[in-house]
């Protein structure tokens, strides 16, 4: 009791900083791109990963820490970083790790070229692969590809968001006094790679710099080089002043494509001189400039990943399963009439939930179906059934969150197909992202109106969800239903009260909720045990909770995958917390909580330790109470805080260490969740349904 008055718990020595920590994360991705065990197309996979998220950290947070210092804010989060300290830390942690970046794609490279898989120049192919270039180049190329001269009667180009090309410097054939700058750019609509035959890929700029002087005749080329442009794609939407929210959306998805250019990637090729030409017009800051030896955007190495002629340097895929009660044709309603149901995805198929919402569109005894959307996918099973539900007359009430990023476009296409086909369609509650990922289906039976409801926290999305680790769980708990039923007027009403009974509801409830549980356990000293799996721990107030929960004894193991702002082992403060990340074959993406001394003790929730989900959005905390469903959400938390392959613990300076493998006792919980998913699923033709279900309630104990 002491020390937690002598220690300042506000002083900003105990955070870690939240960009800092994303980077860290970010380097925890690429670490599985050198782990030279793995097959040679997963770490390929990761490296495209690591570029696609670093993409949109330039896009979001880099931006948004440019804005900050530009406006003249000093000191933001509880580490007391400066928006212009942070900036320089995260640029020159960047262009430290491009070195890294460039030396294990090489490495990958060099070993692929060992398996019949290669990345070549146009320079560097044979006579016969360089006529078939020329053909593809004039075929499919030259109609698509945009030369643009620059100078005073040619305004230099608006670049879109990573928009990507080549810059060239030519001179006039009669006149070799003359020299002209130009750009070509590269369209989408192009692949990345032109691959002339089965494991050989052509960089797409290496053919167009062959041709450059067909696309400028009359010119030489002199010098060229690759670039990439990276803006700010965070979208501002003054809410209050919108009539028309999709037509605001809509306008804004155009801004976007718009913004200030952020970040500056270029080919080798690329001499001081072709920079000054080009950053004369772009003006990008010089430590946001990165040029690269090898080719630009790590995000299109998908495509070579998912050469089917090369499938066997990948980790095999593995199938889910439809497991005990799924796993016959028994009517999901009878189902859940009898028992609550919590699935753990990708290793519990997805399908269930699909066919919850299929079955639910098509049986004349349902009247209502509601849900929540935000990420569905671009051909979604649900949507579809969603709109063939509202068709056939059913009430249907979908919210689509337009403001999810990176799918407002895909988002207004379902929106406006939802809304033609008869449902009731909310855009969003203005002020918040509606995050929460809940179900609500009402169906006459002969007692009367009964519901059924599916509460997750992953994206109504098959796709994501075979890659994803996520929680369902379906239920027709009256308790639950009768609050999903108050939730959903709230979506499509107006209250100022916002809370519910048994579920919790951010913003007013979920933070308090969390809080309180945290408190209780620390009364409890150290009998008491808290286990928290989530993707980022930022939020000020929890983390000085469980400070002061450490402080009192109680024992805290936090499972997260991304920012981390809270430091463990810091002695008097949090020498009884446990921070490990798990980064591996899927995504890590559950949001799972225990309390040992709770009633109930396991909750799930759509929302993360963060402000902006505790704060700023519509989430829902959830309690799990049938014992069955708890105790496979429990074993899935030992079974995580016991991972010795894929797992990194966050030490007190803030740094990530790779934790030992016990030989002996070798942890890999998904190699372990597949193997045991497998087994019962073996286990369905040939053993009775109490022995199967028996071995299903086990789930890895016997790991």
């Amino acid at each position: 009791m002491v020390l937690q008055m002598i220690i300042n718990l506000k002083d900003p020595k105990l955070y870690n900083n939240r960009e800092l920590s994303w980077l860290q994360f970010n380097t925890r991705v690429l670490k599985q791109a050198q782990d030279t065990s793995a097959p040679l197309l997963e770490r390929l996979k990761f490296l495209a990963i690591y570029g696609t998220n670093l993409d949109e950290f330039y896009m979001i947070r880099i931006a948004g820490l440019q804005q900050l210092f530009n406006a003249g804010v000093i000191v933001s989060g509880p580490d007391k970083l400066a928006p212009l300290q942070q900036l320089k830390e995260i640029r020159s942690y960047l262009h430290q790790e491009q070195q890294v970046i460039e030396h294990c794609m090489n490495e990958i490279f060099k070993d692929l070229e060992k398996e019949g898989l290669f990345i070549k120049s146009f320079q560097e192919t044979n006579k016969d692969e360089k006529v078939l270039l020329n053909q593809y180049f004039h075929e499919n190329i030259y109609p698509v590809v945009i030369p643009i001269a620059v100078d005073s009667t040619h305004p230099f180009p608006h670049l879109n968001n990573l928009s990507f090309g080549v810059i060239v410097k030519l001179h006039d054939l009669e006149d070799e006094s003359i020299e002209r700058y130009g750009i070509v750019r590269i369209p989408r609509v192009l692949p990345r790679f032109i691959e002339i035959k089965s494991g050989t890929f052509i960089p797409t700029e290496s053919v167009v710099i062959e041709h450059i002087e067909e696309l400028f005749p009359g010119y030489k080329l002199i010098k060229y080089g690759a670039f990439r442009v990276t803006r700010n794609a965070d979208i501002t939407i003054e809410e209050e002043e919108a009539d028309d929210f999709m037509e605001i959306l809509e306008e804004g998805l155009k801004l976007r494509k718009k913004g200030a250019i952020v970040r500056l990637e270029l080919g080798i090729h690329v001499d001081d001189e072709l920079l000054h030409f080009f950053n004369r017009h772009t003006k990008v800051y010089k430590e946001d400039i990165f040029k690269f030896h090898t080719f630009l955007n790590l995000g299109s190495l998908w495509q070579i990943v998912s050469s089917k002629d090369f499938a066997h340097l990948t980790v095999p895929s593995f199938k889910p399963r439809s497991l005990p009660p799924f796993d016959n044709n028994e009517n999901i309603f009878t189902i859940l009439d009898k028992r609550d149901v919590t699935l753990y995805h990708p290793y519990d198929s997805f399908e269930p939930v699909v066919k919850l919402i299929q079955t639910a569109a098509i049986d004349p005894d349902v009247i209502v179906i509601r849900m929540t959307l935000y990420r569905s996918g671009v051909n979604s099973p649900i949507v579809h059934a969603l709109m063939n539900a509202a068709e056939s007359g059913k009430q249907v009430t979908v919210m689509v969150e337009l403001k999810a990023r990176f799918d407002e476009e895909n988002n207004l296409v379902w929106a406006k197909a939802l809304e033609n086909a008869g449902a009731h369609v909310i855009y969003g509650i203005s002020g918040f992202k509606v995050h929460a990922k809940a179900a609500l289906i009402i169906r006459r039976t002969s007692q009367g109106l009964k519901q059924y409801a599916h509460l997750g926290t992953g994206n109504y999305n098959p796709s994501t969800a075979k890659i994803y680790t996520d929680i369902s769980y379906l239920t027709a708990k009256d308790e639950i239903t009768a609050d999903l039923t108050r939730f959903f007027h709230f979506l499509t009403g107006f209250s100022k009260k916002g809370k519910l009974d048994h579920l919790y509801m951010s913003p007013l409830q979920i933070k308090p909720k969390l809080i309180s549980l945290i408190q209780n356990e620390a009364r409890k000293g150290n009998e008491g045990h808290i286990i928290a799996k989530m993707n980022s721990l930022v939020d000020e107030d929890v983390i000085r909770a469980l400070y002061k929960a450490s402080q009192a004894g109680t024992k805290i193991e936090l499972i997260i995958r991304g920012i981390c702002c809270l430091r463990p082992g810091i002695e008097g403060v949090s020498e009884n917390i446990r921070v490990i990340s798990v980064i591996g074959k899927y995504l890590e993406h559950a949001r799972l909580f225990y309390f040992k001394h709770a009633t109930p003790t396991i909750y799930f929730s759509s929302a993360d330790w963060m402000p902006r989900n505790l704060v700023r959005r519509i989430e829902l905390l959830t309690p799990i109470d049938d014992e069955e469903s708890i105790s496979k959400a429990l074993q899935i938390l030992q079974l995580q805080c016991s991972e010795n392959v894929l797992a990194h613990e966050l030490t007190e300076d803030g740094n990530y260490l790779k934790v030992k493998v016990d030989k002996a006792n070798v942890i890999n919980n998904h190699k372990l969740l597949e193997n045991h998913t497998n087994k019962v699923y073996k286990a369905l033709n040939k053993e009775s349904s109490t022995v199967v279900q028996q071995l299903a309630n086990r789930l890895f104990k016997e790991s």
